[in-house]
């Protein structure tokens, strides 16, 4: 039993669990500072887990269908593929359709109770919030084809998952909560855009419009990259500007090290696809580090992890800032 259960949460991608967690922890503490109901923090936290699962699992299903139109699909040699590795319980059959779709159902049914429970505490404001996250989550596959991908992560990652948790902690909006969110949500949105970047043939492959193959090469896509890491430090400052919180949030400019390293990462990766980063003590933690192995997907799994990584400790060190700045 608990052998299936891990299976199913590794088919769900859990490993990208963190990014939501520490999204939400900066604004939990910044909303238990002012006053804010923990136990509804945490609450709210269970729903926005399952809401994440329940949409990678819906993204893959719909990728696989999309996949499997294709007339020169194979199977065998897809699997072969050491990039896109997400649909491969799917193909392999390790799960089928309807187990998929039962699963992402499970995952926003159990959601939809938590939205619910904040419907009769709050009315029907954090109804609207839940339905405008619930319709990017459902059609999340569908925007990440067309160019908006980005744009439907930072929504979700920025003024509905930063709003909707302090809201429900408070039952206040705020607007110093929304520019709070700003450099989680663009660092989250990174992690995305790596993603789009390593992906940049397959996509064009299959007809997946991203901002990165707007660009001639993965090469020239990077200067986004560039542009998104630099704002999200720069927005710091904003924080500190508004008076949000005092320079002890600045602390998260320690992770530019890991920033600069991910950049050329990346570069590496546009000149090389199969080229492997050295590992370093600041890349870790990265689980599963056999399998993957097994699956010659370390040139991938592992700047997926970086890019993870990176966002984990610039988010805690931006929570632990706020919790210093009001000691």
């Amino acid at each position: 039993m608990i052998s299936r259960i891990l299976s199913l949460l590794e088919c769900s991608r859990v490993f990208s669990l963190p990014m939501t967690i520490l999204s939400w922890l900066v604004v939990f503490t910044y909303s238990v500072i002012n006053a804010g109901n923990v136990w509804y923090g945490i609450l709210c936290l269970i729903g926005i887990c399952f809401v994440h699962l329940g949409t990678n699992i819906l993204d893959d299903f719909f990728d696989y269908k999309s996949l499997i139109k294709q007339v020169d699909f194979n199977k065998t040699e897809y699997l072969k593929n050491t990039q896109n590795t997400k649909c491969r319980y799917l193909i392999s059959g390790i799960l089928t359709e309807t187990q998929v779709l039962k699963l992402a159902g499970f995952y926003f049914f159990i959601a939809g109770l938590i939205g619910l429970f904040f419907y009769f505490v709050y009315g029907a404001l954090i109804v609207k919030i839940c339905i405008i996250a619930g319709i990017i989550a459902v059609l999340y596959s569908f925007l990440s084809k067309i160019r908006l991908s980005e744009i439907a992560i930072a929504a979700m990652y920025g003024p509905l998952l930063f709003g909707g948790v302090n809201y429900v902690m408070t039952g206040n909006l705020s607007k110093e909560t929304f520019i709070l969110a700003i450099p989680t949500m663009i660092m989250t949105v990174v992690l995305f855009y790596i993603h789009s970047i390593m992906d940049f043939d397959y996509d064009l492959k299959e007809g997946h419009m991203t901002i990165a193959n707007i660009f001639n090469s993965q090469l020239d896509s990077l200067i986004i990259l560039k542009i998104l890491l630099i704002t999200s430090y720069i927005s710091l400052f904003v924080i500190c500007i508004f008076d949000i919180s005092n320079w002890q949030v600045l602390s998260a400019l320690i992770t530019i090290p890991l920033s600069t390293d991910l950049y050329k990462s990346m570069t590496d990766f546009s000149l090389d696809n199969k080229s492997i980063p050295e590992h370093k003590w600041f890349h870790y933690p990265m689980e599963n580090m056999e399998y993957i192995e097994k699956l010659n997907a370390e040139s991938f799994m592992i700047r997926m992890y970086q890019s993870r990584n990176l966002m984990i400790y610039f988010s805690l060190f931006i929570t632990l800032g706020l919790i210093f700045a009001n000691l």
